[in-house]
C-alpha cells in the first residue's frame, strides 16, 4: 500500500462508502524560547480551520512521552497512545490519514507510531493542508471512540546501541540539516555533529523543491540509491528528536525501502557525554 494519498485521493475516499479517519496534527519545531516569539499552536490552527471530520492529536502531549533521558520526543506510553487514538475514532480495520500544516514531519511521526503499534491502514496526506482545496470548517470533530489497541512492534525500532551497531553494519542516515550533521551549528542540542559512521541524508532532500510533496517514488528509490540504501543489508534513520527522522522513514517507505527508526535520535544520542560524536562532513 502507497503509504502517500493526493487530496483528490482523499477527497474521493471521504465522500465514499468506507472514509477514513482524520488526523490533524500540525505542528512546528519550535525555536520560539531564542527568537523570543510564542511557540506555535496546533490546536488554535486547527480551531481557525481544518478538514471537516478532522480530529486535532497533539504531538508533544499525545504522539510523544515527556522529554527526558529518552530525548526530546521519546515514544509516547503504548497505554496513553491508545487512549488518545480512541479518542480521535481510531479503530482497528478502518483506514486513517493523518495530515499537517504541509511539512510532513508531524503527519510522519503520527503514521510511524501507529503502524509501529500495529495499525496496518495509515497514510500521510502529501503536502498536507496546503495541498487540500476542498472546503475547511472550524466545527470541533467529535467522532465516536475507537477500539484501536496499540501493539508495539510491527516496524523496526531502534536504540541507542542498535544505532551505533547498524552505523557500522549497515546504513544509518542522518535526517537532519546538513549543518548540525557537520556540528557547524547546533541550535537545540547539547552537542553539534554526527553519531560515527552516520551518513548525512537531509530530510529537506525528499520533497519537490519550493513544495512540501514527496519526489516522485522513483526519484526518491535513486536517491537512496546513491546514499547505499540499496547495498545494505539493513537501513536505519535518525534526526533530531524523531520526527523528521520518520518522515525518511516515510520517504524510504514511498521507495519500497523498509527502514527502523532511531527514535531518541541525536537529543538521546547527544543527552550523554560518554558517546562519541563525530563532525565533518564525513561519516567516520
Amino acid at each position: 500500500m502507497n503509504p502517500i494519498l493526493t487530496a483528490t485521493e482523499l477527497a474521493s475516499e471521504s465522500a465514499g462508502p468506507r472514509p477514513p479517519v482524520l488526523l490533524d496534527v500540525r505542528w512546528q519545531l519550535s525555536t520560539a524560547k531564542a527568537a523570543g516569539a510564542p511557540p506555535f499552536d496546533g490546536r488554535a490552527a486547527y480551531e481557525a480551520g481544518h478538514i471537516p471530520g478532522a480530529v486535532y492529536v497533539d504531538l508533544d502531549s499525545e504522539l510523544a512521552g515527556p522529554p527526558g533521558a529518552g530525548g526530546r520526543h521519546p515514544l509516547p506510553d503504548a497505554a496513553a497512545l491508545g487512549a488518545a487514538m480512541r479518542r480521535a475514532g481510531v479503530s482497528n480495520g478502518v483506514p486513517v490519514v493523518v495530515y499537517d500544516g504541509g511539512q510532513g514531519w508531524a503527519a510522519a511521526r503520527a503514521w510511524w507510531l501507529l503502524r509501529w503499534t500495529g495499525h496496518a491502514d495509515v497514510r500521510v496526506l502529501d503536502g498536507g493542508l496546503e495541498a487540500w482545496d476542498g472546503p475547511l470548517t472550524t466545527e470541533d470533530s467529535a467522532p465516536e471512540p475507537g477500539d484501536f489497541t496499540p501493539v508495539p512492534g510491527a516496524l523496526p525500532l531502534l536504540d541507542a546501541d542498535g544505532a551505533a551497531a547498524l552505523a557500522r553494519s549497515g546504513l544509518l542516515l542522518d535526517a537532519r540539516a546538513a549543518e548540525r550533521y557537520r556540528g557547524d551549528v547546533e541550535p537545540i542540542d547539547r552537542v553539534g555533529g554526527h553519531i560515527p559512521g552516520a551518513v548525512s541524508a537531509p530530510t529537506t532532500e525528499n520533497v519537490m523543491a519550493g513544495a512540501a510533496t514527496f519526489l516522485p517514488a522513483e526519484d526518491l528509490a535513486d536517491r537512496f540509491k546513491r546514499l547505499g540504501a540499496m547495498d545494505a543489508p539493513e537501513v536505519g534513520v535518525y534526526c533530531g528528536s524523531g520526527v523528521s527522522g520518520a518522515h525518511e522513514v516515510l520517504a524510504l517507505a514511498v521507495a519500497g525501502i523498509p527502514a527502523a527508526l532511531y527514535a531518541g535520535s541525536w537529543s538521546e544520542w547527544s543527552s550523554d557525554p560518554a558517546r562519541p560524536v563525530a563532525t565533518g562532513p564525513d561519516p567516520q
